[in-house]
């Protein structure tokens, strides 16, 4: 049975909130990766990083368009917090890429590793209710993981300190995700 199959408990939004809320996090957190590549680029652009950079970046783009036209189209009103993701997580990444090639591609890494756990329980709860976005989340979901392998070839468990800064981005991921459903 899937979340969505459930009977509704006292507390539990409307379904139109949360599919509000599903989709103004998706749209804030591809905003951030966007953002995130850019921090990237700006450091390491020229390297021999960067085109792989720019790959990932280009699917993140074209995630935030899609983002763009849900929010557009249902009328979700986006985070409030989105001047925060705008210079956060542009320092994100340009603070990992000053670390080196290895601790940006561990940047990456963990951040999809939380994305790849947020999309699946979006996917999961949607159950069959909202087959276009389900489809959309799962997409982009197989999209994410394919960075997390990219960073992984790029030897991001390398990086030194891997497991702090793994640890320190996936806390940062994890609570731009909470905060972005609800502000």
């Amino acid at each position: 049975m899937t979340v969505s199959r459930r009977r509704a408990l006292p507390g539990d939004l409307p379904r139109r909130e949360r599919i509000a809320r599903m989709i103004r996090v998706d749209h804030a957190g591809e905003y951030g990766a966007k953002r995130i590549y850019e921090g990237q680029l700006a450091v390491l652009g020229r390297g021999p990083k960067g085109p792989v950079i720019e790959h990932m970046a280009e699917q993140e783009r074209e995630h935030l368009d899609t983002f763009d036209r849900l929010v557009a189209e249902r009328g979700v009103r986006p985070t409030l917090l989105h001047p925060l993701w705008h210079v956060g997580a542009f320092a994100m990444g340009a603070a990992t890429a000053l670390l080196g090639d290895r601790a940006a591609m561990a940047c990456t890494v963990a951040v999809e590793e939380v994305i790849d756990d947020h999309y699946a329980r979006q996917a999961d709860a949607l159950g069959e209710d909202e087959p276009e976005l389900k489809a959309v989340i799962e997409r982009f979901r197989a999209e994410e993981l394919e960075h997390r392998e990219i960073g992984l070839q790029h030897e991001a468990e390398q990086a030194p300190g891997y497991r702090l800064l793994s640890g320190a981005v996936k806390a940062a991921t994890r609570t731009a995700i909470w905060l972005s459903e609800r502000v």
